[in-house]
């Protein structure tokens, strides 16, 4: 989007009082146009707060501004800054409204302040959601210890699925890998130094993988050996655990010698966790079989790693699609949901290509990236959700997954919705069911997955490719009602990825709903009324 930023100056104005009516003043603007994106838009208005509307004014030119009216350099540039915040709300009549009243630009800074967001992981449907590895280090060997490190998926419905997690540190001194169990480290590093019993790994910066299904046991341990799959704690919270043995040399052999591993990093396998420092708590306690006897470990550290949809990549994964009983009108994702079509070869495959067997075979299977079928919206996944029937006192939504991704089958996948008429679910037919409430007060979020050995694998693009359900709804008398798009969700995530939903406006409207056309009617009288109306108050 282009933004343009104001820079104002205030001269004295050629009207007869301008020499003793300070308030009679020409403002004039210049607009330095920047092309900004939407993802760095708010870091523009945080650098511009900064930068310039915390400039002190210079004595002088707040002494010459006190005198003739004329505002000093300082104070131009941070009224340029005060007309970008409002330019880019189209709110500029405000902001030359509360210049003239003099609100004061320290109370501007903390308003703005408080609306940029504090963290882009944060997500308001699981707020307490993270994978946290625990370190326990439960016995001393001459040259350092062995430990066992675990990971919880504490996220109600993220969950991470093959090829499945990596995990990596840097090590803090000098320290190796004798030997693993439950995983092991990707590359060896070089051990050249050593002449007999070479280690596991030498590297300073090892990354493990989790062991496959079917491992030897003498090379297992508790929670490991599922190909790095790991399940939401909703889901599956069984298999929301993950586990590994390593024996660490050439470190510390008590808790005042041991030094924390630093720059932690977890791989879903691709990017998108966040991990903060290890911090050193409690040691963790272990209890027996019989549970008459507790042990606990030497030293505990503790590793909290958050996810990021923006930093998991730059598009989104999944769109949706709306329809109903009511309206012919199907309300498709919006175009360009998750990239547009282009030039390049290999960008989308089309459906009804002869080629299609060919290109799907001999595309590189390992590569994250969707090899996806050409579509308006180019999404892997496409959510439909459509409003069935309406009985007396019941009304029925049907819910269709389809997959236009050639490269990957979604095991274990997951449905969040958001939508007030959850707290009046009364059937749900061949998927899972979970109330999400995270606030303890609304009931308006569901997740949903598939039957396990019925529907719980989403499988490829093609005639398999979808999983669908249908919902029965209680009405409530005080708030159900087909009007205005009520009957639609709300948001909607996939394997906890937000899915771009079409705008408000064009939701499926009943067929006596004039006041979609009215609205749009009326909308150019009203800016103009009220541009008028400022100008006679304020000119």
């Amino acid at each position: 989007m282009h933004v343009c930023l104001h820079s104002a100056s205030i001269h004295p104005s050629i009207h007869p009082r301008a020499d003793t009516d300070s308030d009679a003043q020409e403002i004039s603007l210049t607009f330095t146009c920047k092309h900004i994106t939407h993802k760095s838009l708010s870091l523009a208005r945080l650098s511009c707060l900064t930068s310039c509307c915390l400039l002190p004014p210079s004595s002088s030119s707040s002494s010459s501004s006190r005198n003739t009216g004329v505002w000093g350099e300082s104070d131009q540039v941070a009224a340029g800054c005060f007309f970008f915040f409002f330019s880019s709300s189209s709110s500029l009549a405000m902001a030359l409204l509360l210049l003239r009243m003099g609100v004061s630009v320290a109370l501007l800074v903390a308003f703005f302040s408080s609306l940029i967001p504090s963290s882009e992981a944060y997500d308001p449907l699981d707020p307490n959601g993270n994978i946290t590895i625990k370190w326990d280090v439960l016995q001393w060997t001459p040259d350092g210890y062995v430990a066992v490190v675990s990971l919880y998926n504490y996220q109600q419905y993220r969950h991470i699925q093959s090829p499945g997690w990596k995990l990596g540190w840097v090590w803090a001194k000098k320290e190796i890998i004798w030997a693993m169990n439950g995983g092991q480290a990707t590359e060896q590093g070089d051990c050249s130094k050593f002449k007999s019993n070479i280690p596991h790994c030498c590297k300073k910066d090892p990354e493990i993988v989790d062991l496959l299904p079917g491992t030897p046991y003498n090379m297992q341990i508790a929670n490991c050996c599922k190909g790095g799959v790991l399940n939401s704690w909703a889901q599956d919270p069984a298999n929301a655990i993950a586990s590994f043995q390593v024996s660490v040399g050439q470190a510390g052999t008590t808790n005042k010698t041991v030094r924390v591993p630093k720059n932690f990093t977890l791989k879903s396998p691709g990017p998108g966790y966040t991990c903060g420092s290890a911090k050193v708590v409690r040691p963790t306690k272990f209890f027996s079989q019989d549970g008459r006897r507790t042990t606990q470990a030497h030293m505990t550290w503790n590793v909290t790693c958050t996810y990021s949809q923006i930093v998991a990549q730059r598009s989104p994964t999944c769109c949706v699609s709306l329809s109903s009983f009511y309206n012919d009108t199907i309300v498709n994702c919006p175009t360009c949901s998750c990239g547009c079509q282009n030039n390049k070869p290999g960008s989308c495959v089309e459906g009804n290509s002869p080629y299609l067997a060919s290109v799907v075979n001999t595309h590189n299977k390992d590569s994250l990236t969707p090899l996806v079928q050409c579509t308006s919206h180019m999404c892997p996944i496409r959510v439909h959700w459509h409003v069935k029937v309406n009985y007396k006192e019941y009304w029925r939504v049907k819910i269709t997954l389809t997959n236009f991704n050639y490269r990957m089958n979604y095991s274990q996948w997951n449905l969040v919705t958001q939508h007030p008429s959850f707290d009046n679910l009364t059937t749900i037919f061949s998927f899972n069911y979970k109330s999400l409430n995270p606030y303890g007060v609304i009931n308006d979020t569901a997740m949903l997955w598939g039957i396990k050995y019925y529907n719980d694998l989403l499988m490829t693009a093609g005639p398999d490719g979808n999983v669908q359900s249908e919902l029965l709804f209680k009405k409530d008398p005080k708030s159900f009602t087909f009007e205005k798009g009520w009957a639609f969700p709300r948001r909607i995530y996939f394997n906890g990825d937000n899915c771009v939903m079409p705008p408000p406006d064009a939701y499926p409207w009943l067929p006596n709903a004039s006041t979609r056309v009215m609205s749009s009617i009326l909308l150019p009288f009203i800016t103009i009324w009220t541009a008028l109306t400022f100008l006679m108050v304020y000119a």
